[in-house]
């Protein structure tokens, strides 16, 4: 049984370097909406950090800025000062590892677009098969190098089709 209640996906966190960087990326690249900043969040002498975010009790999260993205989803981005703090980003190999995923309408435009920005964009369009057949996707980097993905099924997709086929 899953837990009682839950109806859907309320935010997603991510750690960053250097928050105006991100906040750089985030509105001006993806076009989320800055909401609003929270913080400093740290808590002096206490044990309330490990127990509720399971970082260093002395880590501090000096400031937490929120953004909208294409009018639902809700991004949290931390900017951390830590103890013992890992600056190597995990690859999607890894325990752990992680990627952004985006829709856009239009993938070739939203290529050229990173391409002409300058961020990294790993290899070409790549066309889906099997029950993802109609979808089309790319990785990027952002400048930190937060592993981001832009994909795109103007169609739908086969399991959107027939997906009884696939089960």
């Amino acid at each position: 049984m899953p837990i009682p209640g839950i109806t859907g996906v309320d935010h997603f966190g991510v750690t960053v370097p250097d928050l105006e960087q991100a906040r750089e990326f985030f509105v001006d690249v993806l076009g989320c909406e800055y909401l609003y900043t929270l913080g400093p969040l740290r808590d002096d002498g206490g044990r309330w950090m490990s127990e509720h975010l399971n970082v260093d009790d002395r880590a501090v999260a000096q400031r937490i800025q929120f953004f909208r993205i294409g009018g639902r989803a809700i991004l949290e981005v931390f900017e951390y000062e830590a103890p013992a703090q890992r600056q190597e980003l995990p690859r999607n190999s890894d325990i752990g590892g992680h990627h952004l995923a985006f829709y856009v309408a239009d993938l070739d435009a939203a290529v050229a677009d990173l391409r002409r920005r300058g961020l990294r964009v790993l290899g070409e369009p790549t066309k889906s098969k099997g029950p993802h057949e109609g979808q089309r996707w790319i990785y990027f980097l952002s400048p930190w190098g937060l592993q981001c993905e832009l994909v795109s099924y103007p169609h739908g997709k086969a399991f959107d089709r027939d997906p009884d086929a696939f089960r």
